[in-house]
């Protein structure tokens, strides 16, 4: 049996873009600096990561869309933050913004990270950007990392 796994450590020359919702930005931003510190532990230098706002989770998909077609990326990640309202604004955001990443996820041959924390309540967003759950920024960096080099070994 022959078993392939994507390692944590970057490659030579990883570039990754990062596609990040301004929206509730005070999640997003601790979001963002998770990411940064996955993406520099695995060896990605800093000026190999460029981070581009939109204003909310519902645009990510064409911001995401036209990255990957830029060419210019080995993985996108995503950042946003929904959380639950008395309205079902929520729904409509998180299932658009989803779908549509992936969407672009399927068509683009490159890993794009689904990084939308999608929470009932603002204590649900705050312990999964940074607090007692960890920071899933991190966790989005280091899957873009492992997913760039399990497809490298798939494809080679």
């Amino acid at each position: 049996m022959n078993i392939i796994e994507g390692n944590l450590v970057a490659l030579e020359g990883v570039r990754i873009g990062i596609a990040i919702a301004r929206f509730n930005d005070f999640l997003t931003r601790s979001l963002l600096k998770g990411a940064e510190d996955g993406l520099t532990r695995s060896g990605v230098p800093s000026d190999h990561i460029d981070v581009v706002w939109v204003p909310g989770a519902y645009e990510l998909p064409i911001l995401t869309q036209k990255m990957v077609e830029s060419g210019q990326y080995d993985a996108v990640i995503t950042l946003g933050a929904v959380i639950r309202g008395a309205t079902s604004h929520y729904d409509v955001v998180v299932n658009q913004a989803t779908s549509g990443i992936s969407r672009v996820a399927l068509d683009a041959g490159i890993p794009v990270i689904l990084g939308i924390l999608t929470v009932e309540n603002i204590e649900q967003a705050i312990e999964r950007a940074g607090t007692k759950a960890g920071n899933n920024g991190f966790t989005y960096a280091t899957n873009a990392i492992e997913m760039i080099n399990v497809l490298r070994e798939v494809t080679k």
